[in-house]
């Protein structure tokens, strides 16, 4: 028995006509003759599909097969010369009909149609200091970008006014085109020709811009920056790109942020890090030390006995974000230098501060020795 054109598109017998359009579109993208050359079992999926098309797509045809179950306009389910004689479609592609031609019935042109101008992205690079780049900052750029015409404000004519309309698309900007295919004969819309899509035939072009409607300038823009922004942090500026023509949306300023290493800061997100040097007798002893950050230099009292590689968290004092009421730390690594080129007398005083000191002193000395 025969297969339903419901069952051909692989639909409901209640499918709507966009669910019958689109089951037919998939299966024309899959089985079209000019993705499978040669393959004739491909072919007659295709043929099937388009005669199930053919009839389930025009209201008073698919009433006239619900009623009698059968295509009542000539051929059956099979592609056997159904269709307004489709065995005569040879070729699918070498007889004026071509694969992009099926789905230009569903998108009124293939995509010809005129679309309204968009102007183009810039991108720039921008390095920042590490100041900059932490607290936030303004500062001017300049860029050379596609600008509207003033004299001709975009339209390319002399005034803005020395243009008359299309004669071939009417000043629509757009023409009919009938195509014959072998879903009958389909009309879609496709930019004109004549004005390239514009509804204008300039009478007398523009001095500046020589018709073109736009002009390169060069402009100083104050961009910015905010707190806490990040290296390598892409940052657009909706509207700043370049301009479009003919009145369209303009394209974007893009900056890829490059920041500067600072002397003695390291950051991880709102953190900051900073390796701090003491002496020997600082750390034993312990003292009130001075350590740098994004705000001058901050007193830190260094617990006494501080060993090499300890760290110390001061909490705030890292990174404040614009949007957050937090800030990120100051995180400390202390670095234990010994004395070196000691003298006779210091060499003394070393001695009888060992000879003092017990094993158990050493945390991790004892626990070595242990082992």
């Amino acid at each position: 028995m025969a297969k339903s054109y419901y069952d051909i598109l692989g639909v409901s017998k209640t499918a709507s006509e966009n669910e019958i359009k689109t089951a037919y579109r998939n299966l024309a993208k899959k089985y079209h003759p000019d993705l499978n050359p040669g393959n004739e079992a491909a072919a007659t999926k295709f043929k099937e599909a388009a005669e199930a098309y053919d009839v389930l797509s025009d209201s008073k045809k698919r009433a006239a097969y619900d009623r009698g179950g059968s295509n009542p306009f000539g051929g059956g389910a099979g592609g056997q010369g159904g269709f307004g004689g489709f065995g005569n479609f040879g070729g699918f592609g070498g007889g004026g009909f071509s694969f992009d031609d099926v789905f230009s019935m569903f998108s009124g042109g293939g995509g010809q149609q005129r679309a309204a101008a968009v102007g183009a992205d810039i991108k720039l690079a921008v390095t920042l200091t590490f100041e900059e780049a932490a607290f936030g900052v303004t500062k001017p750029i300049n860029i050379t970008r596609t600008e509207v015409c003033s004299p001709c404000r975009g339209t390319g004519a002399k005034g803005g006014t020395a243009h008359e309309k299309c004669g071939t698309c009417g000043g629509s900007g757009e023409v009919r085109v009938a195509q014959d295919t072998a879903f009958g004969r389909v009309v879609s819309r496709r930019g004109c020709h004549t004005c390239g899509g514009s509804g204008k035939i300039i009478k007398e072009s523009c001095s500046l811009c020589n018709s073109r409607g736009v002009i390169r300038k060069t402009v100083t823009l104050n961009i910015p920056f905010p707190p806490g922004t990040e290296p390598n942090q892409v940052l657009s500026v909706p509207g700043e790109g370049d301009k479009a023509r003919g009145g369209g949306s303009a394209g974007n300023l893009i900056f890829v942020v490059t920041v500067m290493p600072h002397k003695y800061l390291k950051r991880k997100g709102a953190d900051l890090f900073v390796d701090l040097p003491v002496t020997f007798t600082q750390a034993a002893l312990g003292d009130k030390v001075f350590v740098p950050s994004l705000k001058g230099k901050i007193a830190f009292d260094l617990p006494s006995g501080t060993q090499s590689g300890q760290t110390y968290k001061l909490k705030g004092q890292g990174i404040q974000y614009a949007k957050k009421n937090s800030a990120g730390d100051l995180v400390i690594t202390v670095e234990v230098e010994m004395p070196k080129n000691l003298t006779s007398a210091q060499e003394k005083l070393f001695k009888e501060l060992h000879s003092s000191l017990k094993l158990d002193q050493y945390e991790k000395a004892k626990e070595h020795s242990k082992k």
